[in-house]
């Protein structure tokens, strides 16, 4: 079994949890019920918990092919989700377990005090009951966290488009007007819905752009996922064409190759296939776009990360050698961190950077008025327009989905930029 030491770790924890969550729900929920209603309850409980800690461990041993993949990803999901529903439920029990504390300690400070020699404070001999309300209100948010997961399981592909106005002063006029899409983060190992995908395709070409753009991530690890996509992905057309770089998934660096030899071909397989697409695969590289007699400059880098737990492969300085010809410059760029580690501090002259890669953790809240995602702890520009100075950086959502097969509160993206 692979990572074996993970998987027993992550069972004792489960088992810690449950039995803290069971006995906390039998002495207040199930305390004034009768014997026969309790020991349903425990019947019923722990034969979910065994059933779900048993399936954990049988997920390493689930073939690795697509389908497999895919049944892994939805049973991890709800094992997850029933997970972080019974923490979330525990935080209202440990709560409730404090306050019992606080109180019990509380009369054994006070009640000695005031009582008589020989005479037993009440807080000695009572039992401290649990809040049926705190109780209740665990069981609901567990219940609620639980839910959300699984609901979100079903907005994987409900992509969204969002319109992005951009404006700029020193934008050549023959570009006022100009359409862009850009997409990010395909993830195609992690699709089982043909139809869904081309139905996102389908709203991309009736945007009728100028030009369409892709930043990386088109597969999880291995080329050989975009088998079945290639067709569809190839009906990406636009009068300008269509322009890629790499991310970080593409080279292949989590998974386990036999040498390096393997590893490398995986890769070029996987350049080859952004060809046959008719995508023109831009690798520390930059070229003229023309509209209307004018012309502006794309630079396309492999994946650079600001951040050391991801390795960089591009060149900045290679790909904005003898770029500055152009008054107008766009810049695909895989990981947002870059902006900040090179692009805003050493190329001011980059007007629009391009990124995707934090996926919005396809979990999160956006409001018109807030905002939230737990990824923005880790990324300080995560979804949507960022600006600094003359400077623009957007981060798309991503048009796929990796690891939890679903999106809550951050859906797929389709973004249309409309330059003004």
């Amino acid at each position: 079994m692979r990572n074996t030491s993970f998987w027993w770790i992550m069972l004792l924890m489960m088992l810690l949890i449950d039995l803290y969550i069971f006995i906390a729900i039998r002495s207040s929920l199930f305390a004034y019920s009768s014997q026969r209603n309790r020991s349903l309850f425990a019947i019923g409980y722990w034969s979910v918990t065994v059933l779900m800690l048993g399936t954990l461990l049988l997920i390493p041993n689930l073939p690795d092919h697509d389908a497999g993949r895919l049944r892994r990803s939805v049973v991890f999901t709800i094992i997850f989700a029933f997970f972080l529903a019974k923490i979330l439920a525990a935080v209202f029990f440990l709560a409730d377990d404090i306050r019992r504390l606080t109180q019990w300690v509380g009369g054994k400070l006070f009640s000695a005090g005031n009582n008589e020699v020989g005479e037993v404070s009440g807080a000695d001999t009572e039992t401290i009951s649990r809040s049926n309300f705190l109780s209740w209100l665990g069981v609901a948010a567990g219940g609620t966290i639980f839910s959300t997961f699984i609901f979100g399981m079903g907005n994987k592909y409900n992509y969204k488009i969002k319109k992005v106005p951009l404006t700029y002063p020193n934008l050549p006029e023959g570009f006022r007007g100009f359409r862009m899409i850009q997409i990010s983060d395909v993830h195609s190992g992690s699709f089982n819905n043909k139809a869904a995908v081309n139905r996102g395709i389908d709203m991309i070409l009736n945007a009728k752009p100028d030009l369409i753009v892709f930043t990386g991530d088109l597969v999880n690890n291995i080329a050989s996922e975009m088998e079945h996509y290639t067709e569809v992905f190839s009906r990406l057309k636009a009068p300008m064409g269509v322009f890629s770089t790499l991310g970080n998934h593409d080279y292949g660096d989590y998974h386990r190759w036999k040498d390096a030899a393997e590893k490398n071909a995986n890769l070029e397989r996987l350049k080859q296939i952004h060809g046959q697409m008719g995508w023109r695969l831009l690798l520390d590289e930059h070229l003229p776009l023309e509209r209307n007699g004018s012309q502006i400059g794309l630079l396309g880098v492999q994946n650079i990360s600001g951040k050391a737990r991801f390795h960089s492969y591009g060149n900045m300085a290679k790909a904005a050698e003898g770029a500055s010809q152009y008054p107008f410059k766009i810049l695909l760029s895989h990981d947002p961190s870059h902006w900040d580690a090179e692009v805003n501090t050493r190329y001011p002259d980059i007007d629009l950077m391009l990124s995707g890669h934090t996926h919005g953790m396809q979990f999160g809240v956006e409001l018109p008025w807030f905002r939230w995602s737990p990824v923005q702890y880790v990324y300080k520009q995560w979804a949507g327009l960022y600006e600094k100075g003359h400077q623009k950086l957007y981060v798309n959502r991503g048009f796929g989905f990796i690891g939890y097969p679903g999106r809550v509160g951050i859906l797929p993206e389709i973004t249309i930029f409309e330059f003004q």
